[in-house]
């Protein structure tokens, strides 16, 4: 496919052409660009992949895999397809991963876009269920390198995968509908309010631990959705993912930012376990790039200004 590997940041000012171009494999029926529709195939796209379409038109592989032949990167990395870098992750989770104006961009592509650079091959994105990055499914199937998707790192992960030195250090939030007045969990269970989570996630699970019974979402989107759409009153998420939401006027008129919730989360990319070859070199490029200024720069890019505390080595 062609290199083309343009976009715009979230201010709207035109990005430096990224290193080679990223190829997206959406989970799920060609139309559609979220898995969450189900089907059985595979969509192809590069990064600027509505211009693709329109150029070349639309490949669709079986959900088996690509067809390529597995191969050795000139550093002794094993990658499942020749001449690639292949990435599970979930779309969307802003701003760590989307889909926007035909494009797949975010921190986390761009960071394992710098990995594809040091390897000497391009990304290629596989749009998955978030359920399979927990079990390592993807990884140990032979259909992804590694797993990037806003991914905490915890002991029962652990078990299934093997986790990159962390490269972000998470918190979540609590974010109401304005009218609400709604600011703490402690009003949530006063007031008997309806609380929203993403299914499967650190957010979902502290809640429960917390003794709430929360109402869970798909997506991110849709977790967004059920607040605007008053099924439920507020919602506990990443606090990122919070700040990317509120960007947008719309949303910081509608919503408030309410408790921040600190539970010393950390997210990790995940690979194979035994993988260690190209989980080295994951390390490399997290720990490299914090060092070179290239990890503040995309993090004030795709999130907001790096705290000062956190622009030291990894953790």
């Amino acid at each position: 496919m062609p290199t083309i590997s343009v976009g715009r940041s979230r201010t709207g000012d035109r990005l430096p052409a990224l290193p080679p171009s990223t190829e997206v494999l959406v989970f799920g029926k060609a139309p559609a660009v979220s898995r969450r529709n189900g089907g059985t195939g595979y969509r192809p796209r590069t990064r600027a992949g509505a211009l693709a379409a329109a150029v070349t038109g639309v490949l669709i592989t079986t959900a088996c895999g690509t067809g390529d032949q597995g191969a050795t990167t000139a550093d002794g990395v094993p990658l499942v397809a020749k001449g690639k870098l292949t990435t599970c992750t979930h779309l969307p989770y802003p701003p760590f991963q989307f889909e926007r104006d035909g494009e797949v961009v975010g921190f986390d592509v761009a960071l394992i876009d710098r990995v594809a650079k040091d390897l000497g091959v391009r990304q290629e994105i596989l749009d998955t269920p978030f359920e399979n990055f927990k079990t390592g499914a993807f990884l140990n199937s032979g259909e992804c390198d590694l797993a990037a998707a806003g991914m905490t790192i915890t002991e029962e992960r652990k078990k299934n995968v093997d986790f990159s030195v962390p490269y972000f250090d998470a918190t979540q939030a609590l974010l109401a509908t304005a009218g609400s007045g709604i600011r703490s969990l402690a009003e949530v269970e006063a007031e008997k309010r309806k609380l929203g989570a993403q299914s499967g996630t650190t957010g979902e699970s502290h809640v429960q631990e917390q003794g709430f019974d929360p109402v869970a979402f798909e997506s991110s989107d849709a977790v967004l959705n059920g607040l605007r759409t008053g099924q439920v009153d507020a919602v506990v998420i990443d606090y990122p993912v919070v700040q990317g939401w509120l960007k947008d006027p719309a949303n910081a008129r509608a919503f408030r930012l309410g408790q921040s919730i600190e539970t010393g989360e950390q997210y990790g990319f995940s690979v194979k376990k035994g993988n260690d070859a190209l989980r080295a070199a994951i390390d490399k490029v997290i720990r490299e790039s914090r060092a070179d200024g290239d990890y503040e720069r995309l993090h004030e890019e795709w999130i907001g200004p790096l705290p000062r505390a956190r622009t030291g080595g990894t953790s």
